[in-house]
C-alpha cells in the first residue's frame, strides 16, 4: 500500500454514511444505489456520490447490470488497510517495550 492509499481509504471511511455503506456490503452481497439508500435520509444522488468516493478509494467494485449499477465490497482493500494498521502497530511494539522496561527499572 503506497503512502497515499491509506489516507484516501481512511478519509473515505471517516464519513459515517460511507462507513455505514461499507457495513451494509460487508455480508458479501451486491446492492444497487436504490438498495444502498434504503433507510438513509439523503437523495439518490448523494448516495451515488458517497459510492463514488468509496469506489475511488478502492473500497467497492461497480458492476453494471442493464441500467442499474451494483456495488460490492472490495475485501482486499479492507485487508490491505488492516495490514497497514498492523504494520503501524508493530512499529510501536519495540519503543513501548523499551519505555515499559525503563519505567519498571526506575
Amino acid at each position: 500500500m503506497s503512502k497515499a492509499e491509506p489516507a484516501q481509504l481512511f478519509a473515505a471511511l471517516g464519513d459515517a454514511t460511507r462507513l455505514g455503506m461499507v457495513g451494509r456490503l460487508s455480508d458479501g452481497g451486491e446492492r444497487s444505489i436504490v438498495q444502498m439508500g434504503e433507510g438513509l435520509a439523503i437523495s439518490r444522488q448523494a448516495v451515488a456520490k458517497h459510492l463514488d468516493v468509496l469506489h475511488g478509494a478502492g473500497l467497492v467494485h461497480r458492476r453494471k447490470n442493464g441500467r442499474e449499477v451494483h456495488y460490492a465490497l472490495h475485501r482486499e482493500a479492507i485487508e490491505a488497510a488492516r495490514s497497514w494498521l498492523d504494520d503501524v502497530n508493530a512499529q510501536w511494539d519495540g519503543p513501548l517495550a523499551r519505555l515499559k522496561a525503563f519505567i519498571e527499572a526506575s
